[in-house]
């Protein structure tokens, strides 16, 4: 599915609050897979999953050894255990950024813990961050036993919906999830469009 970009609806006359009320809203159809959702630039993002772990590791392990060195399972690009789909509830959430795509924007990031939900409405299982100044919000999708995908979109700010996916490839995300100990789960998100070369947001049940 391949979205409009955001200059094209400018181009239309779309300015201002009504480009963000027209590209919000609608989810893609139940039932389609996360092979028919995703925009090209996201299925070369994923493709490239194994290079994003080795163009952010290094560099974040040079950056905070320490950091790195103390969640073992959490940095292991290999780490994935079987029945990856996390389950419906309330998740504390933490968010690591490693690498860099710019000179001034540090090679390893951790950010303090929020809440994360995730809820199961027939056939969709929806995953969004609640708090924060950056929040993804999107679908996991079902794929192999230990590695379930998630296509969404990053939330700014005060910003009250999601754009569409598809209308901003910044916006845009793509990635997987791997449980990687006793109810523990990691999204893993490959070339995201803001600062990192890779984000990796743990998963633990709240309370």
């Amino acid at each position: 599915m391949k979205g409009i970009p955001a200059a094209a609806l400018l181009a239309l006359g779309l300015t201002g609050c009504s480009v963000y009320r027209d590209a919000t809203a609608t989810r893609p159809p139940a039932g389609w897979s996360w092979r028919k959702v995703m925009t090209e630039a996201d299925a070369d993002r994923i493709r490239s999953w194994r290079r994003a772990w080795d163009d952010a590791l290094a560099p974040a392990k040079a950056a905070a050894p320490a950091a790195i060195a103390a969640e073992p399972d959490l940095f292991d690009p290999d780490r994935a255990l079987s029945a990856g789909m996390p389950p419906a509830g309330e998740y504390r959430c933490r968010t690591f950024k490693l690498g860099s795509q710019q000179p001034l924007t540090p090679y390893f990031a951790a950010y303090p813990a929020g809440r994360c939900r995730i809820t199961v409405q027939g056939q969709e299982t929806h995953f969004v961050r609640v708090d924060g100044e950056q929040r993804p919000n999107g679908l996991i999708y079902t794929n192999t036993d230990a590695r379930p995908m998630f296509i969404g979109v990053m939330v700014l700010g005060d910003e009250t919906a999601p754009l569409r996916y598809g209308v901003d490839q910044t916006r845009d995300m793509i990635g997987y999830v791997e449980r990687i100990g006793e109810a523990r789960w990691r999204l893993v998100l490959p070339y995201p469009g803001f600062e990192s070369k890779l984000d990796v947001i743990e998963l633990t049940p709240a309370g």
